[in-house]
């Protein structure tokens, strides 16, 4: 039963996978893309790794993809001029596919299994770790490194996307600090007793200055009033 799981939900992954990349419409690849994550997450379960099916769910499904339909939805997209774009890179891109397809085979064709897999495969989960615990176990002490420098790569793409869209308007309005500070205009405060009101001719407020005077009114003849 868990091996006709495996292979249905392995069987779903690669159909939406595929869909991700030939389907014409992004609204409809975006789509696919969150279909492949509910797979990927089954597979996780299936490997009893169920904090990583829980993280792709939330991060990956709730926000990424999420966030990847809105922008698709918003933007007013040029099919016509995309499609031409494609064409143009289309051999570059086959080159690329056809390297990486040839490396996939090279790692195939020389994997091979520990002595010891099988055993340890079958072997029990220990009763007083998690699989949280594991986790952060080792990615925070064998591989702390590794996690540091990819969180500060993912901060220099998130600083360079903002710096790129960065448009600046004239129309924009900023937060002045000084006038805020400043409060001019504003109500006095009164310290007002227990149980008591205050009257409209007790609360002081600022004065404000008087209107300018009016210019003098020209007559149609060119006279003054």
């Amino acid at each position: 039963m868990i091996a006709l799981t495996f292979y249905v939900f392995a069987f779903i992954l690669v159909a939406c996978a595929v869909m991700v990349v030939t389907s014409r419409n992004p609204v409809h690849s975006v789509l696919a893309l969150i279909a492949c994550f509910f797979n990927a997450s089954g597979l996780f379960l299936l490997a009893g790794a169920e904090f990583l099916a829980m993280i792709l769910v939330i991060v990956y499904v709730g926000a990424v993809a999420v966030l990847f339909l809105f922008v698709v939805m918003m933007l007013d997209i040029d099919f016509v001029k995309m499609r031409a774009g494609v064409q143009r890179y289309a051999p570059i891109g086959a080159v690329v596919g056809g390297i990486l397809f040839l490396e996939l085979l090279l790692v195939l064709g020389t994997w091979q299994f520990s002595t010891d897999a099988q055993e340890l495969r079958l072997a029990a989960t220990p009763a007083n770790i998690t699989n949280t615990k594991a986790i952060g176990r080792i990615l925070y002490t064998d591989y702390i490194y590794l996690f540091q420098i990819s969180g500060l790569i993912l901060l220099v793409a998130m600083i360079g996307a903002i710096v790129l869209t960065l448009r600046s308007s004239t129309n924009t309005r900023r937060q002045s600090v000084e006038a805020q500070l400043a409060r001019l205009g504003a109500v006095e405060s009164l310290d007002v007793p227990l149980r008591q009101g205050v009257r409209m001719d007790e609360v002081l407020r600022r004065q404000l200055p008087p209107p300018p005077p009016e210019a003098p009114k020209h007559s149609e003849h060119g006279g003054h009033h």
